[in-house]
């Protein structure tokens, strides 16, 4: 529960400067989300008679974390469905907080782009709502850089909970300073992008403050559950995050891969954990 706690004092920041840049939106995102993960994990563990668990607050981290990856413009339902799913399926079906295989959020997410498709649009601008690109969709399509400044501090159009890297970053640091969160994971994972964008010419820090990067690497990649045991297999995992979604970028078919990315290196996990493990040495005969 500290722990759950302590991810929650992170992302408040976050989630309060959500809501000021879409107001009514994010209030009802967050609420329906969280509301739909603690519901269903309490309903679940009612239904198949395990004990109730709702007070270590992992659900409800897990409703908030979901929220702050969708548009603002998503529909209430929606993100409900999707924090359902990632709770029952993403999570208890594997046993629940402690068992499970995938982050539980972007599980749903992932459900969401799938069973939802388009519903992620329209993106709206921050304070007045109108529709618009993110600053990933524009580079692509335009080629043109959205100014550093407002990345790092907030105004620029997207997920509810990545407006702004300043905050992600202090949030990524709390975590880190109070050991809620494994450090090599998010640095693994910054690593990569920075390597990458130079060796390509792109602008390093266009690619570290936009998206969901720093959301991702910092508040889902370093989930102790998904996420590998051993140091080395920490570095191994959270690099392999930072290529996926560079790899998105700049040749997928969509303009982000967050998701993707620390899902599929969520697959990877035992494979990585079996091959870093130290190996006992042999006792002298």
């Amino acid at each position: 529960m500290k722990m759950m706690k302590g991810m929650l004092i992170a992302l408040a920041p976050v989630a309060a400067f959500s809501i000021y840049l879409y107001r009514l939106d994010a209030v009802l995102l967050i609420i329906v989300s969280v509301a739909a993960a603690v519901g269903s994990e309490a309903l679940f563990q009612y239904i198949t008679k395990k004990p109730l668990k709702i007070k270590d607050l992992s659900a409800v981290v897990t409703g908030l974390l979901l929220a702050l990856t969708v548009s603002p413009s998503l529909p209430l339902y929606v993100v409900a469905v999707g924090s359902i799913v990632g709770i029952v399926i993403g999570k208890q079906a594997f046993g629940g907080y402690g068992k499970n295989i995938f982050n539980p959020a972007l599980f749903g997410r992932l459900f969401i782009i799938y069973a939802f498709p388009g519903t992620m649009s329209p993106w709206l601008t921050p304070i007045d709502g109108v529709s618009t690109a993110t600053p990933l969709m524009i580079i692509r399509s335009e080629g043109t850089i959205t100014p550093i400044a407002d990345l790092f501090f907030g105004i620029i159009p997207g997920s509810l909970g990545e407006s702004s890297a300043l905050l992600l970053l202090l949030g990524g640091g709390y975590l880190i300073w109070n050991k809620y969160a494994n450090w090599r994971i998010p640095v693994s994972v910054l690593a990569a992008v920075i390597i990458i964008a130079l060796v390509t010419g792109e602008n390093v820090l266009f690619h570290l403050f936009s998206g969901s990067l720093l959301l991702g690497a910092f508040f889902m990649a370093t989930d102790p559950v998904s996420s590998p045991k051993t140091q080395a297999g920490r570095y191994i995992f959270g690099f392999g995050v930072g290529v996926i979604i560079m790899a998105m970028r700049l040749w997928g078919w969509l303009p982000e891969g967050t998701t993707f990315a620390i899902i599929g290196m969520n697959i990877l996990v035992p494979i990585i954990n079996r091959y870093t493990r130290t190996k006992p040495k042999p006792k002298d005969a």
